[in-house]
C-alpha cells in the first residue's frame, strides 16, 4: 500500500504519494435550490493550492450558500465537492480538521473571555495535544492582535474584535485551507490592513485562503485569484491577471499636439475616447504600446508621456454583473 504524503498543516494528504494535486477546492455542477429558486446554479469552482482566492458577488449571488456546501453544512441538489482532494461530505472527517473557517460571523459565549472561548474550542479538537493548549491559544490571539484583550469578556468586544477572535479560532492549529467569510467586517482601516497582511502571511506559510468579501479594492490588493458570482452562477474565475485581461486597456498619451496624435491613432484603427489640451485617450486593441508610440514619433507627434490604463476590479465587477459594489454574501 502506498503511504500518504505529509500535508503542510499536519496530517496526511488524501491523495497517494507521487500524485500532483493542484486544486484545494474543486466543484462540478454544484447546484442548490430553495423551492423554485435556484440559489447556486451549475458552479464549477477551481481554487489552486496556495492561492488567495477572492470570492465576490452581489447580494443574493449564492456565495454563502456555496461556502456552506463546500463545508458540508448544506447538501447540494446536484454536483460534487472536493476539498483538499477529499469528496465532501463523505470524507469530511479526514478533511475538516485541516480547514479553518469563519462563516457568517463568529459565535462565542458572551460571558467568557477571549482566552476562555478559545480554550473551550481547543478542548473539542481531539487531534490536538491538551498539554499545549495554552500556548496555541496565546499564539492565535497574538497573531490577530488580541493579546491585550484576551481576558476581556466577549460581550464587551467591539464588532471588529469579535471578527478577530473568529479568525483566531480558525488559527488554533495549522491549516491547509482557510475559508473566511467577510473577515474584515467591522474593522477599522488599520485592522483591515492587519487582516490583509495576515492573509498574505498565511498563504506564504503554505495555506490556501478563500476570502469572501465586498471590499473589492481590498481583494484586488491581496488576491492571486478571483471568482465572480451573480444570480447563482460563476461568471468568471481565474488568476487576477487573467480575469482582468478581458478588460480593454486604454492608452493615455501626453502631447502638446493632441489633434495630430488623434489622427495617427485613428489611422492605426484605434478609437479615440477622450481628447483635451495636453493629452489623448484611445483604445489599444491588440497593438503594443511601444508600437503605438513609434507610430506617433515617426509622424512627428511629440510624446511627453505614455501610460496604459486598465479598469480596476471594481470597474470590471460592475461591468460584468451590472451591480454596484454594495456586495454582500
Amino acid at each position: 500500500m502506498t503511504a500518504a504524503a505529509a500535508a503542510p498543516g499536519g496530517g496526511a494528504l488524501l491523495e497517494p504519494a507521487g500524485t500532483q494535486v493542484s486544486l484545494a477546492i474543486k466543484t462540478l455542477g454544484l447546484t442548490r435550490r430553495f423551492g423554485s429558486h435556484v440559489a447556486v446554479n451549475d458552479v464549477a469552482l477551481e481554487v489552486p493550492r496556495g492561492a488567495i482566492y477572492g470570492f465576490l458577488g452581489p447580494n443574493g449571488s449564492g456565495k454563502t450558500t456555496t461556502i456552506r456546501m463546500l463545508l458540508g453544512l448544506m447538501n447540494p441538489h446536484a454536483g460534487s465537492v472536493e476539498i483538499l482532494g477529499g469528496a465532501m461530505p463523505a470524507r469530511s472527517g479526514d478533511v475538516l480538521s485541516r480547514v479553518g473557517t469563519l462563516v457568517e460571523g463568529p459565535a462565542f459565549h458572551p460571558y467568557l473571555s477571549g482566552t476562555e472561548n478559545l480554550r473551550r474550542l481547543d478542548e473539542f479538537d481531539a487531534t490536538t495535544d491538551p498539554r499545549t493548549s495554552k500556548e496555541r491559544v496565546a499564539a492565535a490571539l497574538e497573531r490577530v492582535g488580541l493579546t491585550a484583550a484576551a481576558k476581556k469578556n466577549y460581550r464587551r468586544y467591539s464588532l471588529g474584535m469579535k471578527q478577530r477572535l473568529g479568525i483566531a479560532a480558525a488559527l488554533l492549529r495549522p491549516r491547509d485551507l482557510l475559508i473566511l467569510d467577510e473577515p474584515t467586517n467591522g474593522l477599522d482601516p488599520q485592522g483591515t490592513r492587519e487582516v490583509r497582511n495576515l492573509v498574505r502571511e498565511l498563504a506564504a506559510d503554505g495555506a490556501t485562503v478563500l476570502v469572501s468579501s465586498h471590499l473589492l479594492a481590498e481583494i484586488e490588493q491581496v488576491a492571486t485569484h478571483v471568482g465572480i458570482m451573480s444570480a447563482g452562477r460563476l461568471l468568471r474565475q481565474g488568476s487576477l491577471a487573467e480575469v482582468l485581461q478581458v478588460v480593454h486597456a486604454h492608452l493615455r498619451i501626453e502631447t502638446t499636439e493632441p489633434d495630430a496624435a488623434a489622427r495617427v491613432l485613428t489611422n492605426l484603427g484605434l478609437a479615440v475616447s477622450e481628447q483635451a489640451p495636453g493629452y489623448v485617450m484611445s483604445s489599444m486593441n491588440d497593438l503594443p504600446a511601444d508600437q503605438i508610440n513609434a507610430s506617433l514619433v515617426n509622424a512627428g507627434v511629440p510624446v511627453h508621456g505614455l501610460r496604459v490604463e486598465r479598469a480596476a476590479l471594481e470597474d470590471f465587477f460592475v461591468q460584468l454583473t451590472g451591480e454596484g459594489f454594495d456586495v454582500v454574501r
